[in-house]
């Protein structure tokens, strides 16, 4: 048995309830995900799209992680899962800076590495992972990829040409799919950034930013002494605190 991963790209609508599933079922902390969903905007108005793609951990055949874990926290199932003991985790962070695919974080609470396990306990039980039950389009496909006869391989065989891997330059051989969106949305350097836009509207500049004879110290000085072409020194500022005495006391006030 090889338990592998499918995601049909043309179904994903990015509601994240993946993201949430897996981070309820699994009690992820704040500010970590086992499970992202990135989107990535193509086009220019009024000809754009936008296409979601699912990120979680590839379960390597070939896993760097778990030939650089010194303490074999990493490991194999014998279904295929690259799952992760927590208890013999030294925090070394050395699987975090070998996965190719940015699918490991450090737990805050433990201080110990923490990654998508296709949820390996629920596997156990017989159970789907998390995030393929709460699919409402049913885009996330799990199963066994050495079976002919379960849903992802003929999921594999009936979309055969259309499948990819992300990074497979890197030859991890991951278990972890994708059908549809094109090469953009796995690949980053693939996505063009049209020059002169940003995430909203055209992206103008000033001809010039400031005036290029004031200073800093300028901003503040400037209502008090007047231009910037006055001559600023020490006897200024202390005939503006003389001149500053006398308007108090012609108002009755003190120093």
């Amino acid at each position: 048995m090889k338990l592998g991963f499918l995601v049909d790209l043309n179904l994903c609508m990015g509601c994240k309830g993946c993201e949430i599933a897996c981070k309820v079922e699994n009690e992820v902390p704040l500010s970590s995900w086992r499970l992202r969903v990135k989107y990535i905007d193509m086009g220019t108005f009024p000809d754009t799209s936008r296409s979601f793609t699912p990120l979680r951990c590839n379960h390597c055949e070939n896993a760097p992680c778990e030939r650089i874990c010194p303490v074999s926290a990493l490991h194999y199932l014998d279904n295929g899962i690259v799952n992760i003991d927590s208890a013999r985790c030294i925090g070394c962070a050395g699987c975090m800076m070998a996965c190719p695919y940015g699918a490991i974080y450090m737990d805050p609470e433990s201080n110990t590495a923490d990654k998508c396990t296709y949820c390996a306990h629920r596997v156990e039980s017989g159970l789907m992972p998390a995030c393929v039950v709460a699919c409402p389009v049913e885009a996330n496909i799990f199963g066994d990829v050495e079976d002919e006869t379960s849903h992802i391989s003929r999921y594999i065989m009936e979309h055969r040409g259309a499948v990819q891997v992300r990074k497979p330059e890197k030859h991890t051989d991951p278990k972890h799919y994708y059908v549809g969106g094109g090469n953009q949305t796995l690949n980053p350097l693939a996505h063009e950034r049209i020059e002169g836009y940003g995430l909203f509207n055209n992206i103008t500049t000033l001809d010039t930013i400031g005036d290029p004879n004031h200073s800093i110290l300028d901003r503040f000085i400037t209502p008090i002494f007047g231009g910037h072409n006055d001559h600023l020194t020490n006897e200024s500022f202390l005939e503006f605190e003389q001149g500053q005495d006398e308007n108090k006391k012609e108002k009755g006030g003190h120093h």
